[in-house]
């Protein structure tokens, strides 16, 4: 080849590698472009996403319930007494149906209070018991007869759980429930008129035995593993809501102090006050179970049956003792 066409050749390639020495990394063809700052980078697809991104946080748990919390829903639910409730919640609750014990004491001294005093002024004994089974009556506004009576009907209509709350819930009593109010006020009032008969010590003694296991069935029946039958209600608040061993550890409780307060009568009157107590709850805890299989779950009328069942009971077997 002659050196005249050798030397266009050789600048041409000068020129070239020149070129590219002279192109920047910028301008580069291979160099891919930077990502946008503003934009999110893609997702590695050999990373997995995180499954709690897009989780909701979870909700505080309620800050603990105090002994004043507990008293003022214990007295504020149980009782028609002007106490301002601090708290509705399941906290809130579980401490306040631990204290029914002391609402069952204040109801049921009060009663008894008011038996002594129309007996002291010369009263007969089946006026003081009239008056000492509407104390408990007037200071729940009727709630708990109330929810005997609703609760009477729902069992007595024989219809589906469903069907059976409606009927529950209705503003008036039916068949069943005038029936089981009377013959539960007739059997209170004839219980305790016999106790006062015999002395004012024991009718005073079981009018507070009957106050206290009345409240605290409530709690047994508010233990854990308890169902509620509506998403809304008394029932709904606190079904559930007492551990287990709590609710025993209360219910033994009143037990022993009903067993103690049968020494004001006589020493050998202790073990059938305690009989009487452990009937109370027998009788309630067998309402509530056949409850919950008729409703699939307890409702407010059930825990105002509970009481007065229990209550009742307790009459019952101590006019026997």
């Amino acid at each position: 080849m002659s050196r005249s066409r050798q030397r266009p050749m050789a600048r041409r390639r000068r020129a070239i590698l020149c070129g590219a020495m002279d192109t920047t990394p910028e301008q580069s063809p291979d160099r891919q472009p930077d990502p946008d700052p503003e934009q999110p980078p893609e997702p590695d697809p050999e990373i997995p996403p995180d499954p709690g991104a897009d989780m909701p946080p979870r909700p505080a748990h309620p800050p603990r319930a105090s002994l004043d919390d507990g008293l003022r829903f214990a007295f504020g639910t149980l009782t028609a007494l002007p106490v301002r409730v601090a708290r509705w919640d399941r906290e809130a609750a579980r401490v306040g149906m631990l204290c029914a014990l002391p609402v069952g004491l204040t109801v049921g001294l009060c009663a008894a209070a008011v038996g002594g005093v129309l007996l002291f002024l010369g009263a007969g004994p089946l006026l003081a018991a009239v008056a000492t089974v509407a104390v408990p009556a007037v200071t729940t506004r009727g709630l708990h007869l109330d929810g005997l009576a609703d609760t009477a009907d729902g069992l007595g209509s024989g219809k589906p759980a469903d069907e059976a709350l409606r009927i529950m819930k209705r503003s008036d009593i039916g068949p069943f429930g005038v029936i089981t109010l009377l013959f539960v006020l007739l059997a209170q009032v004839a219980a305790l008129a016999e106790l006062y008969g015999e002395s004012w010590t024991r009718g005073a003694v079981a009018a507070t035995a009957a106050g206290l296991v009345a409240r605290c069935a409530l709690t047994l029946a508010a233990r854990q593993g308890m169902p509620a039958a509506r998403p809304e209600g008394l029932g709904a608040a606190v079904a559930g809501v007492v551990p287990s061993r709590a609710a025993v550890g209360a219910a033994a409780l009143a037990v022993g102090a009903c067993a103690a307060a049968g020494a004001l009568v006589d020493v050998y009157a202790m073990p059938a006050h305690g009989l009487a107590a452990l009937a109370g709850f027998a009788a309630a805890d067998l309402l509530s179970r056949h409850c919950v299989r008729r409703f699939d779950g307890v409702t407010g009328d059930v825990f105002g049956a509970l009481a007065e069942t229990a209550g009742t009971a307790v009459l019952l077997v101590l006019t026997f003792g």
